[in-house]
């Protein structure tokens, strides 16, 4: 099982992000005291119910960019919103800031509550 949670840590470069599957980030999170979710989601939706531990960057702020460049660039981060729309495209800016492991959770906080998965209010 490790081996799995590895090999899709591997990324071909780090300016690329592998999709994941809802119950692959809830495998890592459990596994990996490295691991920061990013919800790019905004503060009302983050409010009203958001994974365990999880840092809000609203993709809509004018202040994303800025605010993401200073987070540590050494962690795994799960980047994820509420279907994939938005976090698909914080991928794309996240990508030309040298982060190591950048993950997607492609199918979003939607998949993740529709899976039973903890969710903190």
């Amino acid at each position: 099982m490790a081996l799995a949670i590895f090999s899709f840590l591997q990324v071909t470069s780090a300016a690329d992000a592998k999709n994941i599957t809802v119950d692959e980030a809830a495998k890592l999170l459990k596994t990996d005291t490295n691991v920061v979710v990013l919800d790019v989601r905004t503060p009302r939706e983050f409010e009203a119910g958001h994974i365990k531990g999880a840092t809000n960057i609203n993709f809509n702020d004018k202040e994303f960019a800025r605010r993401v460049a200073a987070l540590d660039k050494n962690k795994t981060y799960i980047v994820h919103c509420a279907a994939g729309g938005r976090s698909a495209k914080a991928c794309e800016q996240i990508k030309t800031m040298d982060f190591k492991n950048m993950l997607h959770m492609n199918q979003g906080f939607n998949a993740w509550k529709e899976a039973g998965k903890p969710v903190e209010k």
